[in-house]
């Protein structure tokens, strides 16, 4: 017996919330965009108006402007985006308990075993859009199908406030015609490479010869061989494993408003990222043993470092040590920075302890008393807030770089 997946969608998510909250948003053409002053100038949603002026998510300000005048902007506000996908979730986990989320407007359900209690998929899905928007004011798309990936694609189908049906009859008449782009996982380079060889379907990507695509592509032209397919079996997670799911990596970046310059204030911005890092994956149970550097100069240019650490760490000074050394190795005081990024992958959880060294008896003594003061920063600033204690080198640049 097939599975019945259901994918759910919010419609224009971040600019549905602000006009609940400013109803008056409603009536004219509106989007929410990143700050231009930070030079983060994209629109990051937008309403039915300006969707129908022709405004797309992700193109800068100014082409969206140039396409709709009238265009009206507001920044976004994420402690409420989030607030309103846990009670999205919520109204989903009422129907079922497999209920995974995918990014903060998405969601899959497996509702197979819900069905002699709430009715078929479709049924179900048509109480999900009710309770949506009876409960939130908000609209959702939803499709319904056999496996996540054609669920996907039947939440995308048609839109807003609409529910496709994918059957094992009827995927190959709805799906087959679609860009080979609007299936999952396909990025501007696959579409690329699908192109030079004449791929331009789901339809055609489902004829293509396997082996072909298992010999240029390797596991990811399989996979997606089995997606065209309808050959897609992967389960939905629970709510709660995939909420509480251990990160892979935790990074953070900063755009800034003006370049860095030069190693010098270079660094001290490296500094910053590596505490607020650190302070994530103490937070998340986690230590990371290898840093990662991404850099984005004013040409966009990017420049990408990793290095392993000697043990597992969740303390911002060895991280910036590590990080250090990678800005040293690939920057000078004429570079010029327009964003900086700092992560740490290949985690491991907290409790899982280290391996202390015979001959690394100062290296582990540093780190523990750098956890140790790691763990009172993090009191003061749980007491009086995140800004209430910080690096003393970085005071001095406080006021000229953020």
């Amino acid at each position: 017996m097939d599975r019945v997946i259901l994918h759910s969608d919010c419609n224009n998510f971040y600019a549905s919330v602000e006009c609940i909250l400013r109803p008056e948003y409603k009536e004219i053409p509106m989007a929410v965009c990143g700050n231009p002053d930070s030079r983060h100038g994209i629109i990051l949603a937008k309403n039915e108006l300006a969707k129908a002026c022709g405004v797309k998510t992700a193109e800068t300000i100014w082409q969206a402007k140039q396409k709709c005048p009238d265009l009206f902007l507001t920044p976004p506000h994420h402690k409420l985006y989030h607030e309103y996908s846990k009670r999205l979730n919520a109204i989903y986990c009422s129907f079922t308990d497999l209920v995974e989320p995918f990014g903060i407007d998405e969601s899959w359900l497996d509702v197979t075993g819900s069905r002699m209690l709430f009715g078929t998929g479709e049924e179900i899905a048509e109480a999900i859009h009710e309770r949506v928007k009876n409960e939130l004011g908000l609209t959702v798309s939803v499709g319904v199908s056999f496996n996540k990936i054609f669920a996907k694609l039947g939440s995308d189908y048609k839109k807003p406030d609409a529910t496709t049906v994918i059957t094992r009859e009827n995927f190959r008449s709805l799906l087959y015609p679609l860009p080979v782009s609007d299936l999952l996982f396909v990025g501007k380079r696959t579409t690329a490479f699908f192109e030079k060889y004449a791929i331009h379907t789901i339809g055609d990507l489902a004829a293509c010869d396997r082996d072909f695509l298992n010999r240029h592509l390797q596991k990811a032209g399989e996979m997606l061989w089995l997606y065209a397919n309808g050959m897609e079996h992967a389960p939905v997670s629970r709510y709660e494993d995939a909420v509480n799911r251990f990160p892979k990596s935790v990074s953070n970046q900063i755009t800034y408003p003006a370049d860095l310059c030069g190693t010098a204030e270079i660094l001290p911005a490296a500094l910053a990222l590596c505490d607020q890092v650190a302070a994530r994956l103490r937070q998340a149970g986690a230590k990371c043993q290898t840093v990662q550097l991404q850099i984005k100069t004013p040409a966009f240019t990017s420049i990408q470092r990793q290095c392993t650490l000697a043990a597992p760490t969740h303390s911002a000074k060895t991280m910036y040590r590590c990080a250090r050394e990678l800005i040293e190795s690939c920057t000078n005081d004429s570079t010029r920075v327009r964003m900086l990024g700092i992560g740490g992958a290949n985690l491991v959880p907290d409790s899982l302890g280290t391996q202390t060294s015979f001959f690394s008896f100062d290296d582990t003594s540093r780190e523990e008393k750098n956890q140790k003061i790691d763990a009172a920063m993090d009191r003061v600033r749980q007491k009086f807030g995140t800004d209430a204690i910080s690096f003393a080198s970085l005071i001095e640049h406080t006021d000229s770089k953020p």
